[in-house]
């Protein structure tokens, strides 16, 4: 067999442990902790699930080394906890016997112990422990670590190491990036040290050296040891890349791979987790450059999802493998697909947070375009239906298409009609906004599964109550989604207003260099992002006091710092009264004002297509509702309603 991206299919030896391609999944915390913090089953299944992928190392995410000056509730790997040996070494067991190489991440929060804490107030009780003294950006004080307790820290990378490689791990990654305590201590913002750990790289590196040391002397030559680091810190007073060659050159003699992220905490997240609004692989230059000084192989991560552009990363000898994240999130499939040639079908990732957002938020994980994420232990493989029964879908937006491909793939005998002369629904609005263009192709991919799966797919079809009885189907889901809502204003029916929805077919309306967005929600303010990115001069008009209430919790913040950055000017507080040729009037604070533009985007929201759904309630025995229709959310409220409804048939 010829595959298509042999560099990503070529296995690779590091230590004396072969990995069966150049694929890895990064670390990422799992579904569960329990309160012993130890691996809960669902991490374990969690885990799993990228293995039986075909993801050549899985890293379980993250064993916090020394509970005594960190106490994250995260995982911890000792004796005297009951269960913990134990859950590492199942772990390990369901990630090895997919034939993946099963690696541990060992972590000490440092400075910012405390992050996974479910109550988030305990913090201000702990002793937050760093290099230095110092305050905290939240204000928490830092208290210098002694000589005594590094050695006793230094001590625990040593004793989980022994550990983690009994209970059956193959590789250890030692994490030394993103603001954790060894890029405290390797950092010149962070460590003030006045003793043999600060001053110098030479000994700002050695609480570095020392804990690799310790790694490499519990678990013997050959075994290997990846070192997570940011090439660079990306912040003014930390270290730049120059330095990053010279920490990666200092360790080399300790490590067998070279993970190269980018960032700190709290300094950067859309930096270390490239948001939408960045280009994919813009942190490559980190790992290329490192590349060039060391001998050792270099792996690379951030926002990579593209077959194509991983496999050219590594057979021109920029990097040596790739680390996914959220990619092997949205498609664990994804090395599978790569090995078969079946790139088409990969399910790309969104990058809108949710995975993390909801991490934060609710303590669960999840994403937007795969709702097995979290429920991986309730089964990884769809079980054929009981009975084989006639299934019609009515709509073929995101919901409509992800409950088809989930029936179809059961075993029921699916149509998927579709009221328009193309699928996607929504979806297709996002095609004209490149930061948002794999949304749009994700109704691309869902076509494509569907149509694979043997789903007969009727466009130009709408569903009235006569054609479905006509079917005769045993069960209707309904997913005839939403409408933009359009506000009765005078002149909102004008040559220059573009409702959001339908921009991508009249981009051409929007003229002029000052144009005005209409609504500021989520559509909103990302048209805006979008608008000034193409040069206009753009003014978003929102009569609420904050913009985008709809966004998740961690892509809102870097939403409105690309708002700023972009120089999109606010108008908060501001109530539409009519549109002209010359702007938008508004009344604010009890003023008739008017902001200026020639073109006006209308995107104040969406409204449920319920009375539509309401007609075909007694279409089938079986009637489900799904997505829009019900309530105007987002993709990941889709895609699991849709999966769902189509489990219970």
């Amino acid at each position: 067999m010829k595959r298509k991206y042999k560099n990503l299919c070529k296995p690779i030896k590091i230590g004396n442990v072969t990995f069966r391609n150049r694929m890895f999944s990064a670390p990422m915390s799992g579904a569960e902790i329990t309160p012993e913090c130890t691996i809960g089953s669902k991490s374990t299944a969690f885990y799993e699930l990228r293995a039986k992928g075909g993801a050549a190392a899985v890293t379980v995410s993250e064993l916090m080394v020394h509970p005594p000056t960190d106490a994250s509730h995260a995982y911890h790997l000792n004796t005297q906890t009951v269960g913990s040996v134990a859950s590492f070494t199942y772990t390990a067991d369901a990630i090895k016997r997919h034939g993946a190489v099963a690696s541990v991440e060992f972590s000490h929060s440092g400075q910012y112990a405390g992050t996974y804490l479910l109550d988030k107030s305990r913090k201000e009780a702990m002793t937050q422990y760093g290099p230095s003294e110092g305050t905290r950006p939240d204000g928490l004080p830092v208290t210098p670590l002694t000589r005594t307790q590094i050695k006793e820290i230094v001590q625990s990378y040593y004793d989980n190491a022994k550990l983690a490689k009994l209970c059956g791990f193959e590789m250890i990654m030692v994490h030394g990036g993103h603001g954790w305590l060894i890029n405290q201590f390797l950092s010149p913002y962070f460590n003030h040290r006045t003793d043999e750990y600060g001053g110098s790289l030479e000994n700002r590196v050695r609480f570095a050296r020392e804990a690799l040391a310790a790694v490499r002397e519990a678990v013997g030559p050959g075994f290997p040891i990846e070192f997570r680091m940011s090439g660079s810190e990306m912040f003014d007073g930390g270290y730049g890349l120059d330095e990053g060659v010279r920490i990666a050159q200092a360790v080399e003699d300790l490590v067998d791979l070279f993970h190269v992220s980018a960032g700190s905490y709290k300094f950067g997240f859309s930096i270390t987790h490239p948001s939408m609004f960045r280009e994919h692989g813009c942190n490559v230059f980190l790992a290329e450059e490192i590349k060039k000084h060391v001998s050792k192989p270099v792996a690379t991560v951030g926002g990579l999802n593209d077959p194509k552009m991983m496999d050219e990363l590594i057979g021109s000898g920029r990097v040596d493998a790739v680390v996914m994240g959220r990619a092997l999130l949205a498609d664990p499939e994804l090395p599978n697909k790569v090995m078969e040639n079946r790139e088409d079908e990969i399910v790309r990732c969104l990058r809108c947070f949710v995975c993390m957002a909801e991490r934060g938020a609710t303590q669960t994980r999840r994403c937007s375009v795969n709702p097995l994420i979290g429920r991986e232990w309730e089964g990884m493989d769809l079980l054929p239906a009981r009975k084989k029964k006639k299934v019609l879908i009515v709509g073929g937006g995101v919901a409509g298409l992800e409950a088809a491909v989930t029936a179809a793939r059961r075993g029921h005998d699916v149509t998927l009609c579709e009221k328009s002369d193309s699928l996607g629904g929504i979806l297709k609005c996002e095609q004209a906004i490149d930061f948002k263009h794999e949304m749009y192709e994700l109704g691309i991919t869902l076509e494509r599964q569907a149509r694979l799966e043997g789903v007969k797919i009727r466009l130009n079809t709408e569903v009235t109550a006569e054609y479905a009885e006509q079917e005769n189907a045993d069960a209707v889901i309904i997913a005839v989604g939403s409408s933009p809502i359009v506000p009765p204003l005078p002149g909102i029916d004008g040559e220059n207003v573009v409702i959001v929805n339908d921009y991508y077919k009249e981009k051409e309306k929007v003229k002029g260099d000052e144009v005005i967005v209409l609504g500021g929600g989520l559509a909103g303010c990302e048209s805006a992002i979008h608008l000034a990115r193409d040069g206009k001069k753009v003014h978003l008009i929102e009569m609420r006091k904050e913009l985008a209430p709809d966004a998740n919790i961690r892509h809102r913040p870097i939403l409105l710092k690309e708002l700023e950055e972009q120089k999109v000017v606010c108008h908060m507080g501001y109530q539409g009264l009519r549109v002209t040729e010359e702007g938008v009037f508004c009344m604010a604070d009890g003023q008739e004002v008017m902001v200026p533009g020639s073109s006006v985007i209308c995107a104040v929201g969406q409204r449920a297509r319920a009375d539509v759904a309401e007609k075909l309630l007694d279409s089938a025995p079986v009637v489900k509702r799904i997505g829009d229709c019900i309530r105007p959310a987002n993709i990941c409220m889709a895609v699991y309603q849709g999966y769902h409804a189509a489990m219970d048939i």
